[in-house]
């Protein structure tokens, strides 16, 4: 039996080496297999399935080629010139594909940890709307002006990302200012009945309605309220306007900025003596 598996098929190849290859191949298809089939179920759900087969396909043929790399040896090739020239090749392919990579792992990272999801509205790196696509290799934002932004999975990865949607409830606020010869506690009521006619207010969180600061020209009241992520912008934009109409309608006026100026004695003094010269 051992001379059979030394025997020597060419040059220095014996039985032994071709079981270790087809063994290694063998142990590398399976390893290969498991890897891909775990993946498929862990991201299913999270990716296209077009972008989840493409990525599944790379792994699993790269698992194969650096087995059969390592077995070549086995198989009496030699290697060092194609190291030498697959090492060079490597360094070139490396500097011009760095970006790709990092783009790839940071979307298979964004796909798995799902900070983001289509339809959300969020603010990344200065760039604000609703999230269109996700892809391995970058995000798609549509603006609110209708625009579409490209941005680089490496750099939504890397950036503060603000979701706007990701809770429930989102809050808003209004600073509105009256006179000061209005009754403020009247204001507060006025402001507190409308809130609670609205249908998208919610009451828990309960609103707030409270004067902040006494201002130079007003006393301002500070408006909290929450609504639902999904329409707390168009509830932001008819609370104001209703507030405004309401307050309006019970005499109780926004004040324009103004200014009260004294005079000093001698100057008031010289005016007054002017006015009474005119009529005489």
């Amino acid at each position: 039996m051992i001379d059979v598996l030394n025997y020597k098929l060419y040059g220095d190849v014996t039985v032994y080496d071709i079981i270790v290859v087809i063994v290694v191949m063998a142990l590398a298809t399976i390893i290969a297999k498991l890897i891909t089939t775990n993946l498929r179920r862990a991201l299913i759900d999270k990716m296209k399935r077009d972008q989840l087969e493409l990525m599944l396909k790379v792994i699993y043929f790269g698992i194969i080629i650096v087995a059969f790399i390592a077995v070549l040896p086995a198989l009496g090739l030699d290697l060092s010139g194609l190291l030498v020239a697959g090492g060079i090749t490597g360094i070139v392919l490396g500097f011009a594909s760095q970006s790709v990579v990092a783009n790839l792992v940071s979307g298979i990272f964004l796909i798995s940890e799902k900070p983001i999801k289509i339809g959300d509205q969020v603010n990344i790196d200065g760039v604000a709307g609703f999230v269109e696509d996700v892809n391995i290799l970058s995000t798609i934002i549509r603006t609110y002006d209708g625009l579409y932004v490209r941005i680089p999975n490496e750099k939504v990865f890397t950036s503060n990302i603000t979701n706007y949607v990701a809770h429930i409830a989102r809050r808003f606020e209004y600073v509105v200012g009256i006179r000061y010869s209005d009754d403020a506690e009247k204001a507060i009521e006025i402001i507190k009945r409308i809130i609670e006619e609205h249908p998208f207010a919610l009451k828990n969180p309960e609103p707030v309605v409270f004067v902040d600061n006494l201002g130079d020209s007003s006393v301002n009241i500070v408006v909290r309220i929450w609504a639902p992520s999904t329409e707390w912008y168009s509830v932001k934009m008819e609370l104001l306007w209703k507030i405004k109409t309401e307050l309006e309608k019970n005499g109780i006026e926004i004040p324009f900025p103004q200014r009260v100026v004294w005079f000093a004695n001698e100057l008031r003094a010289n005016v007054e003596g002017k006015e009474e010269g005119r009529q005489a």
